[in-house]
């Protein structure tokens, strides 16, 4: 590797100024696998495909052999940046001011990659007889369908004999300060459709018609006035949330045929996808027995899980502890990620940056806990392998 190779902060700025809007990588594992390779890392890019669902590019990286083997995964691709004219800075000019780096991806999560691939590179540097392995499973396909992504990439690695002892995620993880949470698990998600049928007509002569309306208020009703369980020691309740409620009715003298209901439920490690549509089957049935309805569940691809505390976890956590002064809190809340594919073949944590800003107008990452990061991936490293 050069003796000057970038820093966290310049390779941070390079990948904001990919627009990797996804599928469209921009270049940005590109850049990613020039660097790891200059560092002397083995480099796998991949291009994943399947029938209607566009491409999307992959990298995995490797340095070392045996165990124990630590693997970084994370992903480059971002969301959309909305309107830019609301923008402060073009969302990928990647421009530096009041502290902080701004444009899409700078929290979510391009400044994660720059801090561990910076973080790997200066150790790797620093013990050129490394006992053990430090690899890189970076996605382009986390923030779209998730297909041609970290699934097929895992199971690509697998076939080629990879196997990791534990892999550090960088999704921005913390609330208020860096280090403040890390997550150890994952709540799963599952959404359904409920569909009523009824009969049109006038409402003036409501006898010739059925009414959709009355049936689905019932069974929306029994599905949220008695919460599903009480939450675990790591996790909170699960939450089945409405989102969507429609008629597709302009009228106001006019019944409508039927009424359509729309749900997601993010669910602990009480439940499985089969558990919980039988338990919201069944109330919909008690319900509304004389109902004509029909209730749908889609493809459930986020399982809740949890990773035990253990070693690997007081590692994380000692390393934050001792660059902030903060004993992060063990989460499971907030969305899913990829760490729901990668849990099927090893301990994971999720641990990134300051997460207030993702997806947001704006988007921006602190100068400072992007220093701060990389530090403290780097103390990751050592106390690891040390």
């Amino acid at each position: 590797m050069s003796q000057n190779p970038p820093s966290a902060l310049d390779l941070c700025r390079a990948l904001i100024r990919c627009a990797s809007v996804t599928p469209n990588d921009a270049g940005a594992l590109a850049l990613l696998e020039n660097y790891l390779k200059a560092a002397g890392f083995a480099t796998f890019p991949l291009r994943f495909s399947e029938p209607g669902t566009p491409d999307v590019d992959n990298l995995y990286a490797r340095i070392g052999s045996g165990a124990p083997y630590l693997l970084f995964a994370g992903h480059t691709d971002v969301v959309p940046p909305g309107d830019r004219a609301q923008w402060r800075f073009d969302p990928f000019a990647a421009e530096v001011a009041d502290g902080m780096i701004w444009g899409r991806g700078a929290s979510d999560m391009k400044s994660a990659v720059a801090a561990f691939a910076a973080a790997a590179t200066a150790y790797v540097a620093e013990h050129p007889t490394l006992k053990g392995s430090i690899g890189f499973l970076i996605t382009g396909d986390e923030e779209g369908p998730a297909i041609n992504g970290t699934a097929k990439l895992l199971t690509w690695a697998e076939a080629r004999g990879e196997r990791f002892d534990h892999c550090l995620v960088g999704e921005p993880t913390s609330v208020e300060a860096l280090g403040d949470a890390i997550k150890i698990g994952r709540r799963g998600s599952l959404n359904a459709r409920l569909n009523v049928h009824g009969r049109q007509g006038h409402v003036a002569y409501p006898r010739r018609a059925d009414n959709p309306i009355p049936p689905l208020m019932r069974l929306l009703e029994a599905l949220i006035v008695t919460p599903l369980d009480a939450g675990t020691a790591h996790f909170e309740p699960s939450n089945l949330e409405i989102v969507s409620v429609d008629v597709g009715n302009p009228a106001m003298n006019v019944i409508p045929a039927a009424a359509h209901a729309h749900f997601n439920v993010r669910f602990n490690d009480l439940w499985t996808p089969a558990t919980l549509e039988a338990e919201i089957a069944g109330r919909c049935a008690a319900a509304a027995p004389n109902a004509d309805y029909n209730l749908s569940f889609e493809p459930c691809n986020a399982l809740a899980f949890l990773t035990e505390p253990d070693r690997f976890t007081e590692v994380v956590a000692a390393a934050i502890a001792a660059r902030t002064g903060l004993r992060p809190a063990l989460s499971t809340s907030g969305g899913t990620s990829d760490a729901r594919f990668i849990r099927a073949y090893g301990p994971v944590v999720e641990f990134g940056p300051v997460g207030a800003t993702m997806h947001m107008i704006d988007e921006r990452v602190a100068i400072a806990d992007l220093d701060a990061l990389t530090e403290i991936y780097r103390d990751v490293l050592e106390r690891y392998f040390g």
